[in-house]
């Protein structure tokens, strides 16, 4: 079953078990998928899907960031239950030490010594990670600290 197909199953689900927060959620994913469905001409397929996904985790994250920020940590726990609900249609999570192998394995491939490679490095681990749901301010982060940058 593919992401959009699950989401549309999951949303009747959670209409009927009146479960507000998650038919919130669901309901934003559902218009984020469309919207790229309708942007891009075509039916998405899993990888573009899982793309509008980590947006909208990402634009959670901001989100949740800036609440704290202003100290509306109400607002904030709100961000950070729906970043689970959409989590949870994203593939496991990288491990630490799975970031830190592509990374190395990526600079070692690369010949990347200093930060003017960082991109050529960051190209290299996200594709070694490709498949997994990863953070790529992590990966960027480890990449620095590697070139010392």
């Amino acid at each position: 079953m593919s992401i959009v197909e699950r989401v549309d199953k999951d949303l009747v689900a959670a209409l009927k078990a009146q479960e507000a927060l998650k038919l919130s959620v669901l309901r934003m994913m559902k218009a984020a998928l469309m919207n790229k469905k309708v942007e891009l001409g075509k039916v998405l397929d899993d990888p573009e899907a899982l793309a509008v996904l980590r947006t909208l985790v990402k634009q959670r994250h901001e989100s949740a960031e800036a609440f704290r920020r202003g100290r509306r940590d109400d607002l904030a726990d709100k961000e950070e239950a729906e970043i689970k609900i959409v989590e949870g249609y994203l593939p496991a999570a990288a491990s630490e030490e799975e970031v830190d192998a592509a990374v190395a394995a990526a600079i070692a491939e690369t010949g990347a010594s200093t930060s003017k490679d960082l991109g050529k490095a960051m190209k290299a681990a996200i594709a070694k990670l490709a498949g997994k749901n990863v953070d790529g301010k992590r990966v960027n982060e480890k990449v620095r600290a590697r070139l010392g940058g």
